[in-house]
């Protein structure tokens, strides 16, 4: 078994959304480890928030199963160059695609520059989140409340809108949800609430596009050591983050990504409306 690193951790933070570059320990996102099998052999996938964490995991684990991979992150920076060199090496297209979600335009115009130079979705991965640390209910302003529905529940909706046309039979699309939506962190009040609204959304859109042959699951996570955790969270909370989960440790971006292979890869054609827990041994209600 992989001895993955457990806190406590160096005190940290970051401007958001952070790198995982300038963490302590730096993320394992499977560039050593993940071995592909051709599982999606010939797909064309678009991950938004893919430039770090569980996203860029989940990049390498589709382009090392045979995906052309679209990546869709805020902003051009340096773990997007990397993310995209590694799928290369892999012999993949890869689009590289900054783009700010929280705008219904931009998503549409992300998934139209997918269609034009790839020519169709076959999966499309929600994964893009923001998050804000409040103590007190009073201390959650409007325009991070506005912000965190934006990015996490109405991006959701808007670039699965604009996909699904260009989607087929087969097609799939995967949602990232939390251990939140059923166990929600009243200092995340705000991205608790949109991870329950995800389960919700794809259990009901999962029912919608049943008769297209278009899957809609979710990945739920428990704690993940990704750039969201010190550019969100205080640094003493950073230095303990995971160690009240049952392994005493957050998970690592990589053991996040034979989830989202699963519910991407054809073999899964009966999984539908699904909400997958990858938490670590927490229970989900």
């Amino acid at each position: 078994m992989n001895a993955f690193p457990k806190p406590p951790f160096p005190e940290q933070s970051q401007d958001a959304p952070g790198s995982f570059r300038r963490m302590d320990p730096r993320p394992d996102h499977g560039e050593l480890t993940w071995v592909g099998a051709g599982r999606l052999q010939g797909r064309v996938a678009l991950i938004t928030g893919a430039d770090s964490g569980i996203g860029r995991a989940v990049a390498i684990a589709f382009s090392r199963e045979g995906a052309d991979v679209a990546l869709c992150y805020l902003n051009e920076t340096a773990d997007a160059v990397d993310t995209a060199d590694l799928i290369e090496d892999e012999g993949q297209t890869c689009l590289r695609i900054p783009a700010d979600i929280s705008v219904p335009e931009e998503c549409h115009r992300v998934v139209q520059q997918v269609v034009r130079e790839l020519g169709r979705i076959d999966i499309l991965v929600n994964n893009a989140a923001h998050q804000t640390h409040a103590d007190r209910f009073e201390d959650i302003s409007r325009a991070d409340w506005d912000k965190t529905f934006a990015v996490n529940i109405d991006a959701a909706f808007h670039l699965s809108q604009a996909a699904v046309p260009f989607m087929g039979a087969g097609s799939s699309i995967i949602n990232t949800a939390s251990i939140n939506a059923d166990r929600p962190d009243p200092s995340l009040l705000a991205y608790a609430t949109t991870k329950g609204a995800l389960v919700t959304f794809t259990a009901g859109l999962a029912r919608l596009l049943a008769a297209r042959g278009i899957r809609v699951n979710c990945v739920a996570p428990g704690p993940v050591w990704t750039p969201l955790i010190p550019s969100s969270l205080p640094p003493e909370e950073v230095a303990g983050f995971g160690q009240d989960s049952p392994m005493g440790r957050p998970a690592q971006p990589v053991e996040l990504a034979s989830a989202y292979v699963m519910l991407a890869e054809p073999m899964s054609s009966y999984v539908s409306g699904a909400t997958i827990p990858v938490t670590g041994g927490a229970p989900m209600l």
